[in-house]
């Protein structure tokens, strides 16, 4: 991650401040890609840049005010609303994903920080989203599938795509203290109240979040338990996703050498068609590189394969 400092009298809306902090980062990956469905199989390059922008400033009282933007581009994300889901050379395959819009800035989320308290608002993070073991490994290049998310993207989410600030505008409120964190977020996505609480004990964190919501498939509860068994780091992970059932997640991550970890999981729900498991390795290439690749079983009887290369900046 690289960090640029601005100190100027333009990039400030008033005369007390003197400088702005503002930091660049993210990642580029790129690879192949094979899936083999019910309805045929193929094998795509797959790709994605994303640049993080992180800008803050501190007022004289010690608040910190800030913002998080995104500019991400994947190889099938469209550039714009009217390319959304379309055959743009005819052969019958959609090129863009029919839920993403890409080559722009994302929704902004902007926040106050003093000590262990934040308020964010705009393109919030999401209290289930941000809860820990939702995301208990990334499995091979491409994240493939993601059904190792119990929560399974029912609640508000940080969201990359350009037009990030329409659909999961809101509010929310962190709050950590020692080993104990809280978390609670709200937006009119839905009318989503969600929440949830996180502890640290031996090594061990334990979460429970809920959320109220107009939509019967939303998650209602979600609980998690992570931590160091032996040789690997496990977490067991449990949603409750409303009228569409449970959902469990089993995954581990450990080590297989000085540079290279192997990551798995199982995973079963009741809309699950089948259930879904995945292995993966991380091989440590040095300066922020690495070598990924896994395969999965998903939920709806397909496979996907992955490999590639990812670096951070």
């Amino acid at each position: 991650m690289k960090k640029v400092l601005f100190a100027s009298t333009a990039l400030v809306a008033t005369a007390g401040v003197a400088a702005a902090d503002v930091t660049f980062g993210g990642y580029g990956r790129f690879g192949i890609q094979y899936t083999d469905t019910a309805a045929g199989d193929s094998t795509d390059i797959t790709s994605r840049f994303r640049l993080q922008i992180d800008a803050t400033a501190e007022s004289d009282a010690g608040v910190t005010f800030g913002a998080r933007a995104r500019i991400q581009q994947d190889n099938d994300g469209a550039a714009s609303i009217d390319s959304v889901g379309t055959d743009r050379d005819g052969d019958g395959d959609v090129d863009y994903r029919a839920d993403r819009t890409e080559t722009g800035i994302n929704g902004v989320r902007f926040f106050a920080r003093s000590g262990g308290l934040e308020v964010g608002v705009g393109n919030i993070y999401g209290a289930l989203e941000f809860m820990p073991g939702m995301y208990p490994i990334d499995l091979g290049l491409t994240g493939l599938g993601y059904d190792y998310t119990a929560y399974n993207f029912r609640g508000d989410a940080y969201d990359s795509d350009e037009e990030g600030s329409a659909g999961m505008n809101g509010v929310e409120v962190l709050y950590s203290m020692g080993d104990f964190s809280v978390h609670v977020s709200a937006s009119d996505f839905n009318d989503r109240i969600a929440a949830h609480a996180a502890y640290t004990w031996s090594g061990w964190t334990f979460a429970i979040g809920g959320q109220d919501s107009d939509s019967a498939t939303d998650t209602e509860f979600a609980a998690s338990v992570g931590g160091s068994f032996g040789p690997a780091d496990v977490t067991l992970a449990y949603a409750d996703n409303g009228t569409d059932g449970d959902h469990w997640v089993l995954s581990g991550r450990f080590d297989v050498g000085a540079a290279t970890d192997v990551e798995v999981y199982v995973a079963d729900a009741d809309y699950f068609a089948e259930t879904s498991y995945g292995i993966d390795f991380n091989h440590d290439l040095g300066g922020g590189t690495s070598l990924r690749g896994g395969i999965a079983s998903l939920s709806n009887d397909s496979t996907v394969v992955d490999m590639g290369v990812r670096f951070n900046f």
